[in-house]
């Protein structure tokens, strides 16, 4: 079944994970939801500055981020009740983990572009 699917950190530049993941998201027939305060648009896709400013449900969060960024974003994941987060390679850090754990969020600490069987580097 389809998700809904944010990728914090989606970049315009095709060469960066944070835009392999949200090519390789809609690729599999999710609905992509580009978040970085810096884009306008990803892909021809509007991007949030905010997962909170996101008027959807969403169901996965996938995080491109660096971890200190991460770590500040995690009370925004929080409030909006995302049910699945997964910290990506660079990403994460014991800090960001730690916290996330006491804050009793779903984190999966992988590549979630892997995960859904594609080859990042193919992208």
């Amino acid at each position: 079944m389809p998700k809904t699917v944010a990728v914090v950190g989606a970049s315009s530049d095709r060469r960066k994970f944070g835009n392999k993941a949200l090519r390789a998201f809609q690729a599999a027939g999710h609905r992509v939801i580009p978040v970085n305060p810096n884009e306008h648009e990803v892909e021809g896709i509007r991007s949030y500055r905010s997962v909170l400013d996101v008027p959807d449900v969403i169901d996965v969060a996938t995080v491109y981020v660096q971890p200190e960024v991460a770590l500040q974003l995690l009370p925004e994941f929080d409030k909006k009740a995302i049910p699945e987060i997964w910290i990506n390679p660079g990403a994460e850090s014991t800090e960001l983990l730690a916290e996330a754990k006491r804050r009793k969020l779903n984190v999966i600490a992988a590549c979630s572009i892997i995960a859904i069987g594609r080859d990042p580097y193919s992208l």
